[in-house]
């Protein structure tokens, strides 16, 4: 993903209305409306005006995995052989389901990865079966999270 070098201003108005959609996507707008002092239809303007620009990406359900049975959380350090190999092990990472982020980084990786796994079985077994498996990955370095101890959005 390319990140703009555009940088897009907003006002209080922006900020309060993203502020209300961050805490609770689900809010209705009439409620954000009436909270603001400003009409619906203000405010459907300005959300497709953010989307438009690109400040707003999407809105998605936050699911939680431990309910689900996956227990362990791991980031990855994958070295690869060779820095040409980069996309083909890209697209192969995207073949696991468990992958859900990946990042090119600088320092002695290659790329960072961010898994979720039922088990510590199960994270092994995604290590020595599919990940190391991924040609050129000469190897991998692997920490466990105990626990998430921040998670949130940029602040407005």
């Amino acid at each position: 993903m390319k990140i703009n070098s555009l940088i897009i201003e907003i006002d209080g108005i922006d900020k309060e209305i993203l502020r209300y959609l961050m805490d609770d996507a689900r809010k209705p707008i009439l409620q954000i409306a009436n909270k603001i002092g400003i009409s619906g239809a203000a405010i459907h303007q300005r959300l497709k005006k953010l989307e438009t620009s690109g400040v707003i990406s999407g809105s998605k359900f936050t699911v939680n995995p431990k309910v689900l049975g996956y227990n362990t959380m791991a980031f990855i350090g994958v070295y690869l052989d060779k820095a040409s190999r980069n996309s083909e092990a890209v697209k192969d990472l995207k073949k696991i389901p468990e992958v859900l982020e990946c990042h090119y980084t600088t320092g002695n990786w290659s790329v960072l990865i961010k898994i979720i796994c039922r088990d510590n079985e199960h994270l092994m077994q995604l290590l020595n079966t599919k990940i190391q498996a991924i040609e050129g990955v000469s190897r991998t370095e692997t920490f466990i999270s105990l626990d998430q101890q921040i998670d949130r959005q940029i602040q407005l």
